[in-house]
């Protein structure tokens, strides 16, 4: 068994203060992680920090690119457990469409035909909870995930174990400083015992 993660999260800009108040959710923006430091966090959504209006497929960060911007993006992160074969799965499909990135386009008609409760896709073209969505069918982890998907219908996977809930660039900070304590604690317990 391996996991896999479900970052759900509101940067506060312009565009996503407008997602959340149309739809009254508490996220805007849902990105797909294979490891749980994050470092390998995908999804669809802006290729500029600065540019809200161009997207496409983007390798998303904590200390980098639009999270970096917005220091103050609030999320909620869940885990799933999946077997070898559906985590494999999910990487060869995030492989496949970083290594065609340059074709994949950015839903926005689809995003915005949401608030009116309609889906509309296009060939090789994904919002960000299309994205996270395809790649679970694909590699066909269960879900009860609707047609018609938002970010916070994600928090409805059954199995789903949220492990963290606060400002996303403490995320590490908080893991980092864990790991420390358990380090502490192992150095004094070694010295204390004489087996350092």
């Amino acid at each position: 068994m391996k996991e896999i993660y479900i970052v759900l999260t509101h940067t506060g800009t312009v565009l996503s203060r407008i997602i959340k108040d149309y739809t009254q959710d508490e996220f805007s923006h849902v990105s797909i992680s294979l490891d749980k430091e994050l470092k390998e966090m995908y999804s669809f959504g802006r290729l500029n920090p600065y540019n809200p209006f161009w997207g496409g497929f983007v390798h998303e960060g904590i200390n980098f690119g639009t999270f970096k911007r917005f220091g103050n993006t609030v999320c909620k992160i869940y885990s799933l457990y999946v077997s070898d074969e559906q985590y494999n799965n999910a990487k060869g499909i995030i492989e496949y469409i970083k290594s065609t990135k340059q074709l994949q386009g950015f839903n926005i008609i689809g995003l915005l035909a949401v608030g009116f409760h309609k889906k509309i896709t296009f060939e090789n073209s994904f919002y960000c909870a299309e994205f996270v969505k395809y790649v679970l069918d694909k590699s066909g982890i269960e879900n009860n995930l609707p047609e018609i998907i938002k970010p916070e219908d994600f928090k409805n996977i059954q199995g789903l174990n949220e492990i963290y809930s606060g400002r996303l660039r403490k995320y590490q900070i908080t893991r980092n400083s864990i790991a420390e304590k358990i380090n502490e604690k192992i150095l004094s317990y070694s010295q204390k015992e004489g087996i350092i």
